[in-house]
């Protein structure tokens, strides 16, 4: 048996290194999504492009999916995201009205987008007009993805919901057992 081969099967590992946890030796790494988290106050230029912050840059990817979101924003998600929320709507959606109305809506909306070497992308025009986004936007962690938001809209959403967020909590907490 070579050395490595000895020594992963001799001592395994899960202490984490650098934050995150190690799977053990010798097993494959369960694949988990990565988790976006913050708010950014970037700026969309002429040109109608965003500098992606670099900590969700990483996050994203090399290759992220620009979409249609709710509430008027627009939808920053991994490939891999992208392509498992797809798939599980067109699962139903050939029966279900109201999923191939959305999926129609929703691919319809969207475009791969690849950050150029100063880590900016093109936001294009359809969304934009959209999400009515000009020069300053809002771009917010949601967990599996990322947000875009008109920076007005933003603070209005915001404030509506401060209001709830407390009875929000009793209702969605107990479920993830908090």
């Amino acid at each position: 048996m070579d050395d490595q081969l000895a020594a992963d099967v001799q001592a395994p590992s899960t202490e984490p290194q650098n934050g995150q946890p190690q799977a053990v030796r010798g097993t494959a790494a369960p694949s988990m999504p990565p988790l976006l988290l913050g708010t950014y106050t970037p700026k969309i230029d002429a040109k109608g492009r965003l500098a992606l912050p670099a900590k969700l840059r990483n996050q994203l990817g090399p290759g992220l999916i620009m979409a249609r979101g709710q509430e008027r924003c627009v939808y920053l998600l991994p490939q891999h995201e992208f392509r498992r929320i797809a798939m599980q709507i067109q699962r139903t959606s050939m029966g279900d009205k109201t999923a191939r109305d959305y999926l129609r809506v929703f691919l319809s909306g969207a475009v791969d987008q690849e950050p150029d070497k100063q880590g900016r992308i093109l936001v294009p025009q359809m969304l934009r007009d959209y999400a009515n986004l000009g020069t300053d936007v809002v771009v917010i962690g949601v967990g599996t993805r990322a947000e875009i938001w008109n920076s007005k809209a933003w603070e209005e959403y915001l404030a509506a919901q401060e209001q709830g967020y407390a009875d929000m909590a009793d209702d969605v907490l107990p479920a993830v057992g908090f």
